[in-house]
């Protein structure tokens, strides 16, 4: 009997389907569509302030080029030593200092204690006062401008510092007020009354307890009272005559109006501008962290 071979077949294998097309992660796309808006919208301010950088290191006969250069042939660093010498910057920089420093201290705290009371303590027409500080915020500045300079004016205030400086000690801000009710709105009260318990008052519960907690709330409030009043130049052209006691942002207007009948000189006039501007850069890039923090903590607010 004869056996037939013993065939070994090979294993049959099913083929393989080809691969679809790969195509990019939609976060990715995400990711990228973001990162070009961001780039798009930011270059509208970047732009105008890299062509001031630019007039502000050419010299005078190369601001006016046709067509105009983004870098210039020679950096004129000069411009930023002669610039500030125009309109006497160091001493008008200190008024500022001095102006904006106590604006915002003044500002800022009594808008934190205005917004104390009004959001932990009870008292017989809470809800009006609010009201009317949320209502006068509907009202624009320029109504107050005549009767407040005749009132300033009657007293002595009149070229003096006082009528920037003093209006901020009593809570001359109703945003602030409002921004500091709403932050302290999304505090427990188990808080307070802890603090009570260990026998604190209001003063020491406001200082040792609610200052700490709200630290977000009031450095976003300064950023915002230290730009309001470093570029402020309503006021203080209406209230200060004395060039000496001018700041800033009256000093810049004046580089321009002190050259009438003539071209000013651009180039010292951006360079001088760029130093203007760094004080505000500065403090919001430093507590940048916290002014996002303050500003976000609104949309967690639970109303009582």
């Amino acid at each position: 009997m004869t056996t037939s071979p013993d065939v070994t077949r090979a294993p049959t294998t099913a083929p393989t389907p080809a691969a679809p097309p790969t195509k990019p992660p939609r976060r990715a796309v995400r990711t990228a569509s973001w990162y070009a808006g961001a780039l798009l919208i930011s270059s509208v301010m970047i732009l105008p302030i890299l062509w001031m950088l630019t007039v502000a290191l050419k010299g005078p006969s190369a601001v006016f080029e046709v067509p105009p250069k983004l870098l210039p042939h020679e950096f004129h660093f000069k411009n930023f030593i002669d610039g500030p010498k125009v309109i006497h910057f160091p001493r008008l920089l200190l008024n500022s200092l001095v102006i904006t420093g106590l604006s915002v201290i003044g500002g800022v705290m009594t808008s934190m204690m205005a917004g104390y009371a009004l959001a932990r303590l009870r008292f017989p027409g809470r809800k009006v006062w609010f009201y009317v500080f949320v209502g006068s915020m509907l009202l624009p500045p320029v109504i107050g401008i005549i009767p407040l300079f005749q009132l300033f004016k009657d007293i002595g205030w009149y070229d003096t510092w006082l009528p920037l400086i003093v209006p901020a000690f009593l809570g001359g801000n109703p945003l602030f007020i409002f921004l500091a009710r709403q932050y302290f709105l999304s505090i427990p009260h188990s808080i307070d009354e802890a603090a009570k318990v260990d026998g604190a008052g209001h003063v020491r519960i406001f200082f040792s307890v609610m200052l700490p907690i709200t630290k977000p709330a009031w450095i976003t409030m300064s950023i915002l009272a230290f730009q309001m009043s470093w570029n402020d130049y309503l006021n203080p052209l209406i209230y200060l005559y004395s060039s000496q006691k001018w700041p800033l942002s009256v000093g810049m207007a004046s580089f321009v109006t002190q050259f009438a009948g003539q071209t000013p000189d651009w180039n010292l006039y951006m360079a001088t501008n760029l130093l203007y501007m760094l004080p505000p850069l500065i403090v919001f890039f430093v507590a940048q962290r916290y002014f996002i923090q303050g500003l976000s903590a609104l949309g967690t607010v639970n109303q009582r």
